[in-house]
């Protein structure tokens, strides 16, 4: 079974108080840099307050394959406005000045950290306040190019398994997992269909034969409704693809942000966080 090099972590001392709450914590996704900077870094710093036990930041990629239609035009909305990895890190540096707690994980595509340097971008992410990586497109096979040094490095490689990881394929794709694990619920991309609650209960379920980690839920949970019958199950939901979209519908024709979108999508996240911390009553 996997056991998280990190335990003296943000991530391990988050999902340890959640335990002793006795509920899920939700996650949060949102893109570094969407729609500008100046409105990412007044969400970003506004989602703690708002209900948000961790934080997953996007880094803007050209061709963010395992993601849908909102969050890749997130992305090339950022991208757009200037944001690269030098300033999604600058965004998580700033967002530590007034949180040292958070959790935040930057969840993105191989090709831009290689391009900016694996330790150098290990040890600029470390000094940010970067507590761990989601990199869909390198495969457990792949781990000495970023996983291992990740690890080294002091920031959790946190890994995604799906509704086809069999029995297997588990134990590979959890060999040098740490932080907790993302269980994607659904068979496809960001923000589409919603899994059935019985499938997510027994996915859980054999998650938990296989690592002690924290087992976080997400892809299509639009919904407080969606998040609480995730949390009653799972240690964490996951919500992106809806709070993307929430903040796109804040634009207007042109792009640019309307009056009062800061705080609707806030307002949102308040309505899932919610959710969540009922959801075993």
């Amino acid at each position: 079974m996997s056991a998280d090099p990190l335990s003296s972590g943000r991530i391990a001392r988050r999902f340890a108080a959640l335990k002793a709450e006795g509920r899920a914590g939700l996650i949060t996704f949102v893109t570094a840099g969407d729609p500008d900077p100046a409105t990412s870094r007044a969400v970003l710093h506004g989602l703690p307050a708002a209900g948000a036990d961790l934080i997953e930041l996007g880094m803007p990629f050209t061709d963010p394959m395992a993601d849908g239609p909102a969050i890749q035009a997130s992305s090339l909305r950022a991208l757009h406005a200037g944001m690269t990895v030098r300033k999604t890190l600058e965004l998580v540096r700033g967002f530590r000045e007034g949180d040292a707690d958070t959790p935040i994980i930057l969840m993105g595509y191989y090709n831009p950290i290689y391009a900016y340097g694996v330790d150098r971008f290990l040890a600029d992410a470390r000094d940010a306040g970067v507590d761990g990586l989601i990199v869909v497109d390198l495969p457990p096979e792949e781990d000495e190019e970023l996983c291992i040094p990740a690890v080294k490095a002091g920031v959790s490689f946190v890994r995604l398994t799906t509704p086809t990881t069999d029995e297997t394929r588990m134990p590979v794709v959890m060999k040098n997992t740490s932080g907790f694990v993302y269980y994607v619920s659904i068979a496809g991309i960001t923000g589409t269909a919603s899994a059935a609650n019985t499938a997510i209960d027994a996915a859980v379920e054999r998650l938990k034969r296989h690592t002690d980690l924290p087992v976080a839920v997400g892809f299509g949970i639009k919904t407080p409704a969606q998040a609480a019958d995730v949390a009653r199950i799972a240690d964490a939901a996951v919500v992106g693809s809806a709070i993307v979209t929430r903040l796109a519908d804040g634009l207007d024709g042109s792009g640019t942000v309307r009056p009062g979108t800061v705080e609707d999508v806030l307002g949102f996240v308040r309505e899932l966080a919610e959710g969540v911390r009922a959801a075993r009553g």
